[in-house]
């Protein structure tokens, strides 16, 4: 009754039109002003800043160039009031909206104003000013201009949208910086410019360069001061970032194994990969993997292995990449190998060497490197089943969830943006560790509340894995006085969570897999060997093992696991692995019991074990299986968001709804019996990154989806209109529309592009829960019309579970019949 395949039920979403073309409302009441004495300072202010234009002419009159120029000023709002963003904005007149940033309590909006075009911001002020000009609910631009205390000219420090913490403590200080340049009418233009602006200025720049819907990224090395020293190429800068570092490797711990025992794992292998088309690789982007390894050799060729420097060796001599790859094929070793069962290794390895040691790829983007890398390998077998893993990470976590240059890109890579998502990846990369001071993991669990996943984990589209432990045997001999610091089944010492993150970020990691534990005395916290994960040794002169830890062993672990579902699922799509690893995942009890705190309602502390641990342990029999009492049904479909209809602004368009082929006899025969239905929704967005975003949740994803079951007295009908008072109400950033109470999540599941949520009750009540709709949230496609994105369509996974204790029903046969009968129906 078990090891059965899921049911699969392909593009059934019937499409049917959502309309809810309301755009986001500030609900931030606006104080009305003194009309005369505020628009008189503000047009003072306006004038003042204008004198920027004869500066910035004089300067470049010698200079040719080839994008428009224009002064850059700052608005600042009064404390505890939103800046109307999008109104500072002006198309027509050219005039942009670069960044935003929140200082404290009030808004910093940066905007290039052309050449010449002063004027449309002069008339703004002057027609708030002038009575005759008053609309029904008071003065023009009353909404913008009331929010706005200062006006004036953009200094350098106004671009830094990194951590404050980092804006350099001497602006003298020679740094590598990241360079957000607007992409304007002309984004080689403004390549072009800057680069030109820089050789004049003696500012060096990097040949690495990342290109985004609205934003194109550079690499300079230089000082603030120099950056502030021409008022041209000042203008030419959207924002300025800090570049990221690598983070450092871990030292492998020494274990010295016998030969014969790799011998005796070999012979337990009873099949190997095939040499064919299905085929899945796991792509190890790292400092390379040393295939001569004898536990390596038969699942990796040196055809397949590649270098982003061709100058490099493709060895690894750092040992961190040849780690990955042992866990990635065979797991955990020490688990492995103490066990006498046949083993099946279904998928092979590709090694993309990005780094040796630290100081590589120095004024190189760590995004453009990993994109160099995925093309090595895809130019060389475009049409492989990779599931690109990377543990790499910055050393540091200041993005707090707010995507970044490396982030957005590994965005970009899963939905093949570039390539007008024809070639769609499946990304998984590590959530990061908490960091070197052991003293402070005494605090553990609550310390790695505060430590916060690292660049490039927030990405949306990227699977990020944080850990968990069940290693809780101490077996070292110069360790007996230690204890495990984590207990069985909780959160790795080593890992990061978001907690800290605004509610609005996407929810990371979204699984955990096992990644080591530490000892603890009573001074400090040590890693001890018995607490670690076994792997691959890449000196195999020396030793063939090594101990390995903390998310870059998740990470490995997690790789393999996706490796297995593309093994028997091999024509999945990377949105349906990625929602088959997330569904599967449950939370142990010790993790429920750290992080329950007593204050919290049920729903609340599901809301922030999510965004410690995830959504749990992914499980491979349920991510492989479904069982006659335990089912998973999964839709891979697409649908058309948005469209822009003729003279009107873009709205949403389609939503689907799926008659799911319910067991409602079945299920009404278990009558009050608790059963459990799981949904997981799993998407890519296109990325928009930008600090212009900061105060939405709307303009970084191109779109966003979102599903809902119908409850049991509705009708269609109702259901349908409650689905668009829900969209309504998210958008206005309010709560109207009762949550259905038996959700585990509710509303707080729509963050990122994955949404997972556990409904439990009675098997009576779920009968009448066979309708499902997924529709279309606001995104940077419908409210950047400029770029005309708004007519694509978006891909999704859909998977619906059914789990009941009730041994004895037989709920699979009941749906496959239903499936069956509607195939013969068709024909």
């Amino acid at each position: 009754m078990k090891n059965k395949k899921h049911l699969f039920l392909g593009n059934i979403g019937k499409s049917q039109k959502y309309t809810y073309p309301r755009m986001v409302v500030s609900k931030t009441k606006i104080p009305i002003r003194d009309r005369n004495t505020h628009g008189e300072n503000l047009s003072q202010q306006l004038s003042l800043a204008k004198n920027a234009e004869i500066k910035l002419t004089k300067e470049v009159e010698n200079i040719e160039l080839d994008s428009p120029l224009g002064v850059q000023l700052t608005f600042e709002s009064f404390p505890d009031i939103e800046l109307s963003l999008e109104k500072l904005a002006d198309v027509r007149a050219g005039i942009e909206l670069l960044s935003v940033i929140k200082k404290e309590n009030t808004f910093i909006a940066n905007i290039l104003v052309p050449l010449g075009k002063f004027k449309s911001l002069e008339k703004k002020i002057s027609d708030y000013l002038d009575t005759t000009k008053d609309n029904s609910s008071g003065p023009k631009h009353a909404s913008l201009l009331n929010a706005i205390s200062k006006i004036r000219n953009t200094v350098v420090e106004n671009l830094w949208t990194d951590s404050p913490d980092l804006f350099p403590s001497s602006v003298e200080e020679v740094h590598w910086f990241e360079i957000w340049l607007p992409v304007a009418d002309d984004r080689l233009s403004v390549i072009d410019d800057f680069k030109k602006l820089c050789a004049i200025n003696e500012i060096k720049v990097s040949d690495s360069t990342l290109e985004f819907p609205e934003r194109t990224i550079l690499l300079v090395k230089t000082s603030i001061k120099s950056l502030a020293n021409s008022s041209a190429l000042l203008s030419k800068i959207s924002e300025i970032r800090k570049s990221k570092t690598t983070a450092e490797f871990f030292d492998s711990l020494s274990i010295k194994e016998q030969r014969q025992w790799i011998d005796d794992l070999e012979r337990r292998v009873i099949s190997k990969p095939r040499h064919d088309k299905e085929t899945p690789y796991v792509s190890i982007l790292d400092t390379g993997v040393n295939i001569g390894h004898p536990l390596l050799s038969s699942y990796a060729d040196t055809a397949d292995t590649f270098t982003v420097d061709s100058n490099w060796d493709k060895a690894d001599s750092n040992g961190h990449g040849t780690a990955m790859a042992g866990l990635a094929i065979w797991g955990d070793l020490a688990s492995v190998l103490e066990h006498s069962g046949e083993i099946k290794v279904n998928h092979k390895l590709e090694s993309i060497k990005l780094l040796r040691y630290p100081g590589d790829n120095e004024g190189k983007h760590l995004g453009q490197i990993t994109a160099d890398g995925i093309s090595l390998s895809e130019i060389e077998n475009f049409d492989r089943r990779r599931i690109y893993t990377m543990a790499l990470s910055a050393k540091d976590s200041r993005d707090r969830g707010k995507p970044s240059a490396w982030s957005s890109e590994l965005d970009s890579l899963c939905v093949d943006y570039l390539g007008e998502n024809s070639y769609q990846r499946l990304f998984i990369v590590c959530a990061g560790n908490t960091g070197d001071d052991l003293s402070q993991l005494k605090e553990y669990p609550q310390y790695n509340e505060l430590q916060d996943i690292h660049d490039p984990g927030q990405s949306w589209n990227a699977l990020t894995i944080g850990a968990y432990t069940n290693k809780v045997d101490i077996t070292d001999n110069d360790a007996m006085c230690f204890s495990p610091l984590a207990p069985n089944g909780g959160l790795s010492p080593y890992s990061t969570t978001s907690a800290t993150w605004s509610k609005d970020m996407p929810i990371k990691p979204e699984v955990v897999f096992e990644g080591g534990n530490m000892g603890i005395d009573a001074y400090s916290a040590a890693s001890i060997s018995s607490l670690q994960l076994l792997s691959t040794h890449h000196d195999i002169q020396t030793r063939l093992f090594s101990t390995f830890n903390a998310t870059s062993a998740a990470t490995a672990l997690a790789s393999k696991f996706a490796a297995e579902l593309y093994a028997n699922y091999p024509n999945f799509r990377p949105e349906t692995i990625r929602a088959l690893i997330v569904h599967s995942a449950e939370w142990t009890d010790n993790m429920i019991n750290q992080f329950s705190y007593t204050n919290y309602t049920k729903r609340k502390q599901a809301q922030h074990l999510v965004r410690c641990v995830g959504y749990g342990v992914p499980n491979i029999k349920k991510a492989l299986w479904s069982a006659s009492n335990s089912l998973a049904m999964i839709v891979e479909d697409e649908l058309q968001p948005f469209e822009k209809l003729k003279g009107k602004e873009p709205s949403t368009r389609d939503m689907h709804i799926h008659d799911i082929p319910w067991p409602k006899e079945q299920l009404l025969q278990l009558g009050d019996t608790t059963v459990k239905m799981t949904v997981t929704l799993s998407y890519f967005i296109e990325p928009n990154p930008s600090s212009r975003n900061v105060s939405s949740k709307y303009r970084y994803p191109s779109h966003q989806l979102r599903f809902d079951v119908k409850r049991p007295t509705e009708s269609r009908k109702s259901f349908l209109s409650r689905l668009s008072r829900a969209a309504r109400d998210e958008e206005e950033g309010s709560l109207q529309t009762p949550s259905d109470p038996n959700w585990l999540l509710g509303e707080s599941r729509n963050k990122g592009s994955i949404h997972k949520d556990i409904w439990e009750g009675t098997a009576a009540d779920l009968a009448e829960r066979g309708l499902l709709a997924v529709y279309p949230a606001t995104g940077w496609w419908r409210t950047r019309k400029k770029l005309e994105r708004y007519k694509k369509l978006s891909r999704y996974s859909l998977i619906v579970s059914i789990e009941t204790p009730a041994e004895d029903i037989d709920l699979y046969s009941a749906i496959e019949a239903k499936i069956k009968s509607k195939i013969s129906i068709s024909n």
